[in-house]
């Protein structure tokens, strides 16, 4: 008898010691949500998380209220070490940062110590150069490169291993260009500070997110040669994809949300059913094409499966830029 009761009151400790952690399924959710910025307010991953938030409470698609928090550092690093230590009321958003932290060593955390619930939107990479500059396409410009590597400076930002950075690379490599022998020039500021010195002819040519050049070749002020996305963008329709130029890669740069370890099916069947909704609202419509984002809706399964192919795709390309020795 006296085993008997030690072993009900062992089970009973056990799941009282992990219940700080999990939920109950069938009430999810039970208190609020809070969504993680993983960076100060006002940047992409700020303005995702907010705008999820207030579309999920406008079309009253979940009845928990929803917070956003802020957790700016190291690259989404903080915010996501947050998260991995919350139960599945957090969310936080990511990119592939949180790929290519843990491939750069900088991070013990990779995709597989969270769970996906989705991939949302994405932006696109964009190469361009001055309006007076000689280069007028992308294989132009490569060509110089293939010949004679250190006579075109590159602008990139802010740092060396972020997806403006690898585009770039993956570019050069498709080209028959050595990734290593690229002349990189990177501006702390991030992508003004590198459009800045593209029209200051400081260097001669950037590769930076398209919303960072797309004002300037309108106004024209600056030459994109090219666009990552796979097919012709509204509003540019003079300047070709990679695709279109010949060179076979779609370059996109994603955003989306992920919750901590460990939810449950239910949970994440939650998430699938609520963010397949607001991403058919009309609000997540407008915030798409307010700010040069594209649909890349993709469901928590089809976000697990992308995140081994982006993870595999990251690796490649760090060792080719020789980041990684």
């Amino acid at each position: 008898m006296k085993k008997l009761v030690i072993l009900i009151l062992s089970v009973l400790l056990l799941a009282a010691c992990s219940s700080g952690k999990a939920s109950n399924s069938a009430d999810y959710p039970s208190k609020n949500i809070e969504i993680v910025a993983p960076a100060s307010p006002g940047g992409g991953w700020d303005l995702t998380a907010r705008s999820v938030q207030k579309i999920l409470k406008d079309n009253k698609l979940v009845k928990s209220n929803v917070n956003v928090i802020n957790k700016p550092g190291g690259g989404g690093e903080v915010g996501w070490n947050y998260l991995h230590s919350k139960d599945s009321h957090n969310l936080a958003v990511n990119s592939s940062l949180l790929l290519t932290n843990n491939l750069l060593g900088q991070s013990k955390l990779t995709h597989k110590d969270f769970t996906p619930l989705a991939t949302l939107a994405t932006e696109w990479q964009a190469i361009a150069v001055s309006v007076n500059s000689p280069y007028k396409s992308i294989n132009d410009l490569m060509e110089q490169i293939k010949k004679d590597p250190n006579s075109i400076k590159i602008g990139v930002g802010p740092g060396l291993g972020n997806d403006d950075h690898l585009a770039f690379v993956q570019v050069a490599d498709m080209k028959g260009i050595t990734p290593t022998d690229l002349n990189f020039l990177v501006y702390d500021g991030g992508g003004g500070d590198v459009v800045t010195a593209l029209m200051g002819n400081h260097v001669d040519a950037v590769t930076t997110s398209l919303s960072e050049v797309k004002d300037q070749h309108l106004a024209g002020k600056l030459r994109i040669l090219t666009v990552s996305s796979d097919k012709t963008l509204e509003e540019l329709e003079d300047v070709p994809t990679l695709q279109e130029e010949g060179i076979d890669m779609v370059f996109p740069h994603w955003r989306g949300i992920m919750g901590p370890p460990d939810m449950t099916e239910e949970e994440i069947k939650y998430w699938d059913e609520k963010l397949t909704e607001m991403v058919k609202t009309d609000e997540w419509k407008k915030l798409l094409e307010n700010n040069d984002w594209d649909d890349f809706y993709q469901n928590s399964e089809e976000t697990k499966a992308f995140f081994d192919e982006q993870e595999k795709l990251y690796k490649d390309l760090i060792n080719d830029s020789g980041l990684v020795k």
